[in-house]
């Protein structure tokens, strides 16, 4: 990804230098970076490796989706909170994860430990399950493990 980004940053700045005569304009640039796009799209398969602007998307995909479960899992939160009694039993619950890598394991149990209402104790030393402290085990657990379901598509379409 680096390496398709750097190349598409180069054929930008080489568009803007043997188009723009007098003076350097970003609207140049911006259209170099444009074509370079679509000469780096028509090459990646060069490359071995997949387009970068895929990599991209997903991470804003990403960034999307936890902002979404953010919103919910306030919602949530501060319904149980704003309630007049407290009904909630906290509790712990195993979940098998099917990321394999560190950064994608790291990802996961931070992306849920920022989310209102859970909190990622701790993972097993094989990388291979998480233990999750919830805020009301009967209410959330299937909305959590939803949550997380979507949390490890997204990781694996950033990181794979």
């Amino acid at each position: 990804m680096p390496g398709q980004l750097l190349l598409n940053l180069f054929i930008a700045f080489l568009w803007m230098l043997l188009i723009d005569e007098d003076e350097l304009r970003f609207s140049t640039f911006y259209a170099g970076f444009l074509v370079g796009i679509g000469i780096l799209f028509f090459m990646h398969r060069f490359f071995g490796t997949r387009f970068y602007l895929r990599r991209v998307y997903a991470v804003v995909r990403l960034f999307f989706i936890f902002v979404w479960e953010l919103i919910q899992s306030s919602a949530v939160v501060l319904k149980q909170i704003l309630s007049p009694r407290l009904k909630i039993e906290p509790g712990i619950f195993k979940y098998e994860t099917i990321l394999r890598s560190d950064v994608e394991i790291t990802m996961l149990s931070m992306l849920l430990t920022l989310t209102p209402g859970s909190v990622v104790m701790e993972v097993t030393p094989e990388s291979d399950a998480l233990y999750i402290h919830a805020m009301d085990v009967q209410e959330s657990r299937d909305g959590l493990i939803k949550q997380l379901k979507n949390f490890e598509k997204a990781i694996m379409e950033v990181t794979r």
